[in-house]
């Protein structure tokens, strides 16, 4: 078993969309292979244990964390700050360090489940037919979340840029909502779940407007999804890694290059628009997915 330049450049570029999309990167990283069949379903498992498809997802995970990062380094650099700064000063005051310390509290729900049971959750349900029915599932909850939400309770806030003024935003989000809106991450590990949809469902129903909804969501998975591709980086220089190299590399630059354009296009897209589209293409692709490899 091995992977071909191909596969890596293909999952690579659908990996660094769909993770920041609200449709399910592992998901899509689960059905596709199956879909096309031959060697793709072969060599691009999930399930099986000792498949380098696992090393080789962990270069397109940091990949993806590093497009986050480059693209919101400007507030990783003010909220890294507060951080240190109330920790040196013993307290919490200002917006960056509220801010801080709320996704940090929001970050250990889905941190410590992460640790304990994403192996089984991979390996017991990271086959086609459960991702497709989680990716319909994903669109029902994007749809439904979208007509019950609570209208945004955050009123706009003038002065320092419009990303500070979010940040100040965000920041005036209580410890306890913060760490329930962190904690709708832990549903992505189901695969055909998305991380960032369910996310912002989940500040939505707290008041947060698409706009605030979408950043949060981007904050958060950032420390997240880089921490769950450095933790298995020794995977790479394993036995799984070995002879994939290459293909890691190509896969990386294509999922770092697209994770760029779609947060890009993301955080431009919910300034006027809704999670509804999402909804329904999930909805779609899971039915078709399901009839496909059931």
């Amino acid at each position: 078993m091995s992977i071909t330049y191909p596969e890596a450049i293909v999952i690579g570029a659908l990996q660094g969309v769909t993770e920041l999309f609200p449709v399910s990167s592992l998901g899509h990283s689960i059905l596709v292979p199956a879909i096309v069949g031959g060697r793709w379903a072969r060599d691009l498992s999930v399930s099986t244990p000792e498949s380098p498809y696992l090393a080789f997802l962990v270069g397109l995970h940091v990949a993806t964390a590093l497009a986050l990062l480059l693209f919101f380094w400007r507030d990783w650099v003010r909220i890294i700050g507060g951080f240190f700064s109330s920790i040196r000063d013993r307290r919490v005051d200002s917006s960056d360090q509220r801010l801080a310390w709320l996704i940090v509290l929001a970050t250990i729900p889905v941190g410590i489940t992460g640790l304990l049971l994403e192996h089984t959750f991979r390996t017991v349900l990271g086959k086609p037919v459960p991702a497709a029915m989680f990716l319909l599932l994903n669109g029902v909850i994007l749809l439904i979340g979208e007509r019950v939400r609570r209208r945004a309770a955050l009123e706009p806030e003038s002065g320092g840029g419009a990303a500070v003024a979010v940040d100040r935003r965000l920041s005036r989000v209580g410890y306890r909502e913060g760490t329930l809106i962190g904690s709708a991450q832990i549903l992505a590990l189901l695969p055909g779940i998305s991380r960032s949809g369910v996310t912002m469902i989940a500040g939505l129903g707290r008041g947060l407007s698409h706009t605030d909804a979408a950043r949060f969501s981007f904050l958060l998975a950032t420390p997240v999804i880089f921490a769950a591709g450095v933790l298995k980086i020794p995977d790479l220089f394993g036995p799984l890694g070995s002879g994939i190299h290459g293909q890691v590399l190509a896969g990386s630059l294509a999922a770092f290059g697209c994770a760029y354009l779609a947060v890009r296009f993301l955080t431009r897209y919910f300034e006027t628009r809704t999670l509804v589209p999402f909804g329904l293409y999930c909805i779609a692709a899971g039915a078709v997915g399901l009839v496909l490899v059931a």
